[in-house]
């Protein structure tokens, strides 16, 4: 199939953008186009208008700002994959990423493209729930900062309001002695995942659990923070039974229900499985660090 007409608009400035999505009766961005571009084909999105936002260069970028990593929304997944501050503040984005689709995709598709699309099973999305990301979103009305816990809402749905744009994603800081791990679980490598997990763990001097950030993929409606997971971990020394103690918890947080790929129960033990892993990992790495 082919696209449903269209008038095509490529802003050179961020309020440029504004201005035409708010004229427009019914637009749509368009960032790195690896799912909005399928769905154009298949007539599962027709707009009236396609904003085309690659023009607008401040939208790409990736800093340190005051403890935390901003990334502009436009960044390149492969940028952010290959980009030295991230490996070293944010080095569960960095393994993340790696797990997303391929290369030439990667090449493609942009940070906040896949974070505005909401996909529950997706890796980028999961990494910003996890680590408790502040979504910075621009409309009309200004710029607002919004909870990564509070913009994912259900399946493909964000707490976006009409007329604005995701244009920035800031995630913290990794502190001293803090592990991590990127556990997925595919049919194949790019595939998108059946399930998966993130975990960072942060040690004190006593080689105890100081801080745990725990989130699923693949098991609800959107990316689960295991909260409780967490906490039960914290003060904690980090033994195989702890770990396994944790990886339950992280499978109690899981939503999953039945569907082609498997039982709601099949992913459930996914999960498990995986927390185990990425728990494991997550504290390797931690004690590795002096």
């Amino acid at each position: 199939m082919k696209p449903a007409a269209f008038d095509y608009h490529a802003p050179a400035t961020l309020a440029e953008a504004l201005q035409i999505i708010g004229d427009a009766e019914d637009a749509r961005v368009l960032a790195g186009g690896q799912s909005l571009v399928p769905m154009l084909a298949i007539r599962l999105a027709q707009p009236q208008a396609l904003v085309d936002l690659n023009g607008i260069a401040d939208l790409a970028y990736i800093r340190r700002d005051n403890g935390q990593v901003a990334i502009g929304a436009m960044t390149r997944q492969r940028q952010v994959e290959q980009n030295p501050l991230i490996r070293q503040t944010v080095p569960v984005l960095t393994a993340a990423v790696e797990q997303v689709g391929h290369v030439t995709i990667r090449n493609r598709g942009t940070v906040g493209g896949s974070v505005a699309h909401a996909d529950p099973a997706a890796e980028l999305p999961t990494v910003m729930a996890g680590l408790r990301a502040t979504l910075v979103l621009t409309g009309p009305s200004g710029r607002r900062e919004v909870p990564a816990g509070e913009f994912f809402q259900s399946y493909f749905t964000t707490s976006l309001r009409p007329g604005e744009i995701l244009t920035e994603l800031r995630l913290p800081v990794s502190p001293p002695r803090t592990g991590w791990a990127f556990e997925e679980l595919a049919r194949r490598h790019g595939d998108f995942a059946v399930a998966a997990v993130m975990a960072t763990t942060t040690l004190d001097a006593d080689g105890r659990i100081a801080a745990a950030r725990l989130a699923i993929a693949g098991a609800g409606p959107t990316p689960i923070a295991a909260t409780d997971a967490e906490a039960a971990l914290v003060g904690r020394d980090p033994s195989a039974a702890v770990i396994a103690d944790g990886a339950a918890a992280v499978a109690a947080a899981a939503q999953p229900v039945d569907d082609i790929h498997g039982t709601a129960d099949y992913r459930r033990q996914v999960v498990a499985v995986l927390a185990r892993r990425a728990l494991t990992a997550a504290v390797t790495r931690a004690k590795e660090q002096r």
